[in-house]
């Protein structure tokens, strides 16, 4: 045993010492890029894309595993690629409107050492709605509306601290079951009656109170009557959200099943409540009503200028709840992916059914006013070709910001050029 010590000691040293160097190895910098700036192709139009890699700063000859699909969804084709001088290139096509994604990894196993995404955009203005509005569609909201108008808008307002020249309030409005609107309401003090423009502010996906420093900040920098609304109508005292917050869990799945039931019918008619509210402030001037949110909260507004006429301008930023129905023609759906598969690859047929009355893509085509919406082609929960999928199907005045580089990029101040020009521009006379 004592002839062998040395050699196991100096096989632990060598161990340790690979060890070591492995250790010190310098991580690898990988990026991918389209050859266009825009990342903008036409259908069936080679996409390059190039690929760097460095190592200590210098140009490193690795092989690299890309692979390439429409938006993340399958099939998918991956190949090795042999870099020289640090560089290579990768071709994809994709034979019909969308957004052709490649992931390029270095390194085995389930965490690669480095990895970076691209994606270009392929004639994305035509992408077409994955299927139509249900034929019924107007007739169901046309009834949850009449269910909304038999409950009084008697709201209880609580007034708060507030800076000087803005009143703020906690307000509780009245709304079908089973939670009222509530939220944060901010006006300048003092305004004249029919002065003041109204915006609806709507949150991201999550459980958590409202603030009143939001819409404080808004109506003072709009000069605006503002209501920060709380997605899920929950009250503002910490024991009482504990209690309700905590049965919510996976809430965007609640009553899926039955469209009667689902979560985002209370959730929409809480908007409608909210917008009610704030035209029936004598201050507001009648005509300009302004929904703006990210994520979650891009998906509000949209719903919300679908389902009511008096809503003049939207702001979507990176909107979630559109093209549920994109899984019935093998294409990416928004947040919250509503609809489930099964093996076989077929959307479940009766979530399927109720999605579509809550979908972004339908809510747009009733919409009267105008839009800008932003969308992050790097985005993996409101995917790009959702995104498009509700934009192309606005039915006025629309704008979209592309976003190459970006993943889900909130943006809470995204539109404030454009809601400043839309003021102005109604309160000139003009109109959507």
């Amino acid at each position: 045993m004592r002839r062998r010590t040395p050699l196991l000691v100096s096989a632990c040293a060598w161990l340790f010492f690979g060890a070591c160097l492995l250790a010190a190895e310098p991580a690898v910098d990988l990026t991918v890029a389209t050859d266009r700036g825009d990342a903008t192709y036409a259908v069936d139009t080679p996409v390059k894309f190039v690929v760097t890699a460095k190592q200590a700063g210098q140009a490193a000859d690795i092989d690299v595993v890309c692979t390439i699909d429409k938006d993340g969804m399958p099939p998918s084709d991956a190949k090795t690629l042999k870099l020289t001088n640090g560089t290579g290139t990768v071709e994809g096509t994709l034979g019909e409107p969308g957004f052709l994604k490649c992931r390029v990894t270095y390194g085995s196993g389930a965490k690669p050492a480095a990895a970076a995404v691209a994606v270009a955009a392929i004639d994305p203005l035509k992408i077409p709605p994955s299927l139509p509005v249900p034929e019924d569609f107007d007739a169901f909201w046309a009834q949850q509306k009449i269910r909304l108008a038999d409950v009084p808008v008697k709201p209880i307002l609580e007034p708060v601290k507030s800076p000087k020249g803005i009143e703020c309030f906690h307000a509780e409005i009245p709304c079908v079951p089973p939670r009222p609107t509530t939220g944060y309401f901010a006006r300048p003090a003092g305004a004249a009656p029919k002065s003041l423009p109204a915006i609806l502010m709507v949150q991201r996906a999550g459980v958590f109170q409202t603030k009143p420093d939001d819409p404080i900040g808004v109506a003072n920098k709009f000069h605006a009557l503002v209501l920060d609304m709380n997605a899920h109508g929950l009250p503002n005292k910490p024991e009482a959200f504990k209690e309700v917050a905590g049965t919510l869990g996976d809430y965007a799945a609640l009553g899926r099943e039955d469209r009667e039931q689902s979560y985002f019918l209370g959730m929409y008619l809480r908007l409608l409540r909210g917008l009610d509210f704030l035209c029936a402030q004598p201050e507001w001037d009648g005509k300009t009503l302004i929904v703006r949110g990210g994520s979650q909260g891009g998906g509000q507004a949209i719903a919300a200028a679908g389902l009511d006429s008096r809503v003049s301008f939207i702001a979507a930023n990176v909107p979630a709840m559109c093209d549920h129905s994109g899984c019935v023609i093998g294409r990416a759906s928004g947040w919250p992916g509503l609809v489930p598969t099964g093996e076989d690859g077929k959307p479940d047929p009766k979530v399927l059914q109720v999605a579509r009355y809550f979908d972004g893509m339908n809510l747009v085509t009733r919409a009267k006013g105008e839009a800008i919406f932003d969308v992050g082609f790097l985005d993996p929960h409101c995917r790009p070709t959702s995104v498009y999928a509700a934009y192309n199907n606005w039915p006025g005045t629309k704008r979209i910001v592309d976003r190459p580089q970006a993943g889900h990029r909130f943006a809470p101040d995204f539109g404030d050029a454009t809601i400043a020009e839309h003021i102005a521009r109604m309160q000139a006379g003009g109109g959507p």
